[in-house]
């Protein structure tokens, strides 16, 4: 009989609500609805580097470059809005820049055989520079009132940012549950040589997850553009890498590859975005932020290592349910099934 596990989003949503009844006890601001559309508006951009991290993450790699790339693109649009571009083309120039950067990314780490985390690293020093040296450091003012759609709009009622994430949540969904390219992308952060084997062609693996990091820290930069209306040369270098990361990973991505889900990545980016704005309400310190969230991303790894190794059978167990008893052992971890699971779907896809 087959085990019915644990939804991998369980432990994620259990910790959200518990982090948001808790701060709402402690101030009245924070359940007001306006701090609540501050809140989504503030991980919206979060959401997008989230999103883009966990495809790179379920191959195994990272993508250190996104916070660069968020100015990047930001600026470029603005740049290109004061030199005439009308903000459709300007929103175009940025995707395609963002794009860009994942596949250089991509294709430096696979035909190069070089370590993720020294590529986008350096990705990172380039993409930063770019912008300070177009502009000499100044900030780019967006005259193009339209623009402001893109960060400040809103769609019956929903902030437009909202919009964009639920909709790329969507389509990135579909793309890793449904296609033979999301069997690919699992199956490769499960074993890449074994993946490499039965047929799949890691190097156009690779450059896709990396440009669908970009294209998604492209959109995290026309958000933000967009809602000051200003192009900063810095924007991103604050603590949006590491908010993209510990989103994934507290969202149930492994570090390892080849396990997690966009639900999960959604609620990872929820979660720190909920601390965030909480922290600030009840007025702790910025300093304490990443102490914070370091935390609870350590709490949320854990809990989620032992839930995986969990089934209901063993929660009944554990609870005494008629016919339980306790556990013989550990559940088998996910990872290799999963990665065993994929590859035989690898190999039955088109």
């Amino acid at each position: 009989m087959t085990k019915r596990r644990i939804p991998d989003e369980i432990g994620i949503l259990g910790i959200l609500i518990v982090v948001v009844l808790t701060l709402s006890l402690l101030s009245d601001n924070f359940g007001t609805v306006g701090n609540f559309q501050v809140l989504l508006l503030n991980g919206a951009v979060i959401a997008f580097l989230a999103l883009g991290q966990t495809f790179v993450l379920l191959t195994g790699g990272i993508d250190l470059s996104t916070g660069s790339n968020v100015a990047l693109t930001g600026m470029l649009a603005a740049i290109a809005m004061r030199e005439g571009a009308s903000w459709p083309v300007a929103a175009l120039i940025a995707l395609v820049a963002g794009v860009t950067v994942g596949v250089f990314n991509g294709a430096v780490i696979h035909y190069l055989r070089l370590p993720p985390f020294i590529v986008t690293f350096a990705t990172f020093g380039i993409a930063a520079s770019i912008p300070q040296i177009l502009t000499g450091a100044s900030s780019v003012p967006v005259r193009e009132q339209l623009f402001a759609i893109i960060g400040r709009g809103s769609l019956y009622g929903v902030p437009m940012p909202v919009v964009l994430v639920v909709i790329a949540a969507v389509v990135l969904t579909v793309v890793l549950r449904r296609t033979a390219t999301g069997v690919h992308i699992y199956a490769v952060g499960g074993n890449a040589e074994t993946s490499r084997l039965a047929g799949i062609k890691i190097g156009r693996t690779t450059i896709l997850v990396y440009a669908i990091s970009g294209l998604c820290a492209a959109f995290g930069g026309l958000i933000t553009t967009s809602r000051l209306m200003v192009g900063y040369p810095t924007a991103g270098s604050g603590n949006e890498l590491f908010f993209s990361i510990a989103a994934a990973v507290v969202g149930g991505v492994s570090l390892f590859g080849g396990i997690g889900t966009i639900l999960g990545a959604v609620l990872g980016a929820l979660l720190i975005a909920t601390v965030s704005n909480g922290m600030n309400v009840i007025g702790v310190e910025s300093f304490w932020q990443p102490l914070v969230i370091g935390v609870i991303i350590l709490i949320g790894v854990s809990l989620d290592t032992v839930r995986r190794r969990l089934s209901f059978r063993d929660l009944g167990r554990l609870l005494g349910r008629p016919g339980g008893g306790p556990p013989t052992g550990p559940s088998a971890p996910p990872g290799p099934e999963k990665a065993v699971g994929t590859l035989d779907a690898a190999r039955a896809a088109p």
